[in-house]
């Protein structure tokens, strides 16, 4: 029994032995856990200079709460001094609001980048960096549709060193990034996390192809990097979702790089085929006799494109452009809108069963062409309003009803006709010049076909109630 007992207690031995040094190698051997910091401290030390606060002013023409604050009003009166405070020192019938968000410095003569949406109201930019300078600021250029905007700042002393640049393809779902921002107005502010996935798409526009993180994004973090663990910008933090926890999103910034120029001209012209594509389905597949589900299929050309000059037709299937690897529709619409117009790309195509190159002489975008003509005359400047069509959203917002025809007004410009004869943003217009509308083509029919100095009818709907509007702009 001795003798059995201790076989036995070596046995156990060389066990919790060998147990103990695989333990000790998993935890800390060399390679153990590689990507993981000990601190983020030395990373956040080397690029925090960059990042900047930025606040916003925007003076609305009239305040919605102007019944009860008027300049007769006995609220105005209990505040007292408290009013500027709460309201700022606008004059009657106006009222400034103010926002913040982030930026960062992307150049020695005081580029920064943001989004768009930061800054797009704005009458009055204030930058100011970690060290505590203050700089107004001006707008450089802006592209709504990727919601990403480049501000400027006159430099005054010796500014911080300007962010690095890196590749968001690169990145990879799973590698550590931080976030650095102005969450809440608290001030620079720096979290932690991961990529947890990359290419969403969440209904932000044609153009969605976001970084989703778990590092903590919240209000105020708008246009701050998301910098990987060299840190370089790989991404600008754009977006939450608000019922959830641990999911935000970045724009790529190689989608900020490949505008850049772009933005510095202060226009943003997009790269145009002309064809409708869609994703291939294992169905599709089986029926066009191919093996994989990469690349897109032609589902129709538009009259007088590039496209059609240069030879695509209905049922190619496109694999790749440029020499890369076409993976869906979305991917390949981004890569076109990309290229500039009239360069030359490379399209590797399969049609009826043979592989075929094709090369096409990129276009301008048609809605692109259309702003270029217009220039100063554009329809919805030339009487102070910019029209929608109206969507679920919009209608939302608005408290319309999204089964309504018309168009919807969402911006007035201050001091311009419209303006002048109080039209608002939410207004509903549901005839111009006794013709009933359905949506900005009918809009834009009527429009481009007046003259200067022509009256424009409009029978406007707000809330309940539906009445009639003139306004002129002047011939000269």
């Amino acid at each position: 029994m001795r003798i059995r007992s201790a076989n036995l207690s070596g046995a156990a031995r060389i066990a919790c032995f060998w147990t103990l040094f695989w333990t000790v190698l998993l935890f800390f051997g060399p390679d153990a856990h590689p990507a993981t910091p000990a601190s983020f401290a030395d990373l956040v030390e080397s690029v925090k200079e960059s990042v900047v606060n930025i606040s916003t002013t925007q003076t609305l023409k009239e305040s919605p709460m102007q019944p009860f604050f008027g300049p007769n009003s006995p609220f105005r009166d209990f505040f007292g001094e408290e009013w500027k405070h709460f309201f700022g020192d606008a004059p009657p019938g106006q009222l400034k609001t103010h926002a913040l968000g982030s930026g960062f410095i992307i150049s020695n003569d005081g580029l920064i980048l943001t989004n768009n949406h930061v800054v797009e109201k704005a009458d009055e930019i204030r930058i100011k960096t970690l060290g505590g300078a203050e700089y107004d600021a001006k707008v450089v250029g802006r592209d709504p549709k990727t919601d990403i905007a480049l501000i400027q700042i006159k430099v005054k002393g010796k500014l911080p060193a300007p962010a690095k640049l890196g590749d968001s393809e690169a990145i990879r779902v799973g590698d550590w990034v931080i976030a650095v921002g102005n969450p809440f107005g608290l001030g620079n502010t720096v979290t932690a996390g991961i990529i947890s996935a990359k290419g969403r798409v969440i209904g932000a526009g044609q153009y969605d192809d976001f970084l989703q993180t778990d590092a903590a994004i919240n209000p105020g973090n708008s246009g701050g990097p998301l910098f990987n663990m060299s840190g370089e910008v790989v991404g600008i933090n754009t977006a939450i979702v608000a019922q959830g926890q641990g999911i935000g999103f970045a724009t790529p910034i190689n989608m900020a790089k490949d505008i850049l120029d772009q933005l510095k001209t202060g226009k943003v012209v997009r790269g145009w085929l002309g064809i409708m594509i869609q994703d291939i389905t294992p169905e599709l597949a089986e029926s066009f006799g191919i093996k994989e589900t990469k690349g897109v299929i032609v589902a129709d050309v538009v009259p007088d494109s590039p496209a059609e000059r240069d030879g695509l037709k209905r049922g190619d299937i496109v694999e790749k452009l440029n020499g890369k690897q076409v993976e869906n529709a979305n991917q390949l619409s981004r890569s076109v809108a990309a290229m500039k117009p009239e360069s030359v790309a490379a399209i590797d195509l399969i049609r009826d069963g043979k592989s075929v190159t094709v090369k096409v002489t990129i276009g301008t975008m048609p809605e692109e062409i259309a702003e270029k003509k217009a220039g100063a005359r554009k329809t919805e400047s030339a009487w102070g309003i910019t029209v929608q069509n109206l969507t679920a959203e919009l209608a939302q917002k608005f408290g319309l009803d999204e089964k309504e025809s018309g168009v919807v007004i969402t911006e007035v410009a201050s001091g311009t006709p419209a303006d002048e004869a109080r039209l608002r943003q939410g207004d509903l217009i549901k005839e111009v010049n006794r013709q009933k509308i359905q949506n900005v083509r009918d809009w834009k029919q009527i429009t481009d076909k007046m003259r200067k100095g022509e009256p424009l009818l409009l029978l406007v709907k707000r809330g309940a109630n539906t009445f009639y509007v003139a306004i002129r702009v002047s011939k000269e």
